[in-house]
């Protein structure tokens, strides 16, 4: 299926019914992830950008015989675009496509930043762009081991109403479990799962240095168990009780 011919009336019915010709912008850790998890529930990747050698052998790993191509090609080929980019080049690189003529009527655009939500695809929408903000709340390695972690994972939805069950549905499809967060809330999702892993990190940090100074070997292995444990416990403490 080509995204020049009326793309979006497919996906609007649903996309986990439907099969997708899905393009990918950006190869980082997280683009060629989703992309894969994606192919896995029978959708088609139709291409995906690579800059950088590393982001080109991570495509060709991931991938294998996805054509990388520029932008505005990939744009043209499909009709699910998703941005895996960084937050601040987001808005540029819309406006900039919208600027050229690249949108297509009826195409989904999905993009991975957590801060923002669909609001940073309002250049498109003037042509009839599908818009949707999915962001994977998990730290990703670029590797086929994320698949894994995805099955474990939340999916952030932020779509307008209509739009909300494709954007669920994908979710789903990629292997995680979707939560939907109101566009107004994007900017407090994006800092309070930036503060979990920050201070995640730090205090793992801090407990192994701590550790290894007293001489001991392994110090990872020491604070690792306590550190799950901890975790674990916590997490539990925050389920909401179903007696109440």
């Amino acid at each position: 299926m080509n995204a020049g011919g009326g793309a979006g009336a497919g996906a609007a019915g649903g996309a986990a019914a439907s099969r997708l010709g899905i393009g990918v912008v950006g190869s980082g850790s997280v683009g060629p992830v989703l992309a894969r998890a994606l192919a896995g529930a029978g959708h088609a990747i139709v291409g995906i950008t690579a800059l950088s050698d590393e982001s080109r052998e991570r495509a060709a790993a991931m991938l294998p015989g996805v054509p990388v191509l520029d932008v505005a090609e990939v744009v043209r080929r499909s009709e699910l675009v998703l941005f895996a980019v960084p937050g601040g080049e987001l808005p540029d690189l819309v406006g900039g496509l919208a600027a050229t003529g690249a949108w297509q009527s009826g195409q989904l655009a999905i993009h991975t930043s957590p801060e923002h939500g669909y609001g940073v695809f309002a250049p498109a929408l003037a042509v009839g762009v599908i818009p949707l903000a999915l962001h994977p709340a998990m730290v990703f390695t670029g590797t086929s081991l994320d698949l894994t972690r995805l099955a474990e994972a939340t999916v952030a939805v932020t779509a307008p109403a209509p739009v909300l069950p494709i954007g669920q549905a994908l979710a789903v499809e990629m292997g995680a479990e979707p939560v939907i967060v109101a566009e107004q809330d994007r900017a407090a999702y994006a800092e309070a799962v930036a503060a979990a892993g920050e201070f995640s990190r730090a205090i793992v940090r801090q407990g192994i240095d701590a550790v290894r100074a007293l001489g001991i070997d392994r110090p990872e292995r020491v604070v690792g168990g306590i550190v799950r444990a901890a975790v674990e416990e916590e997490l539990i403490a925050g389920e909401p009780d179903p007696d109440l």
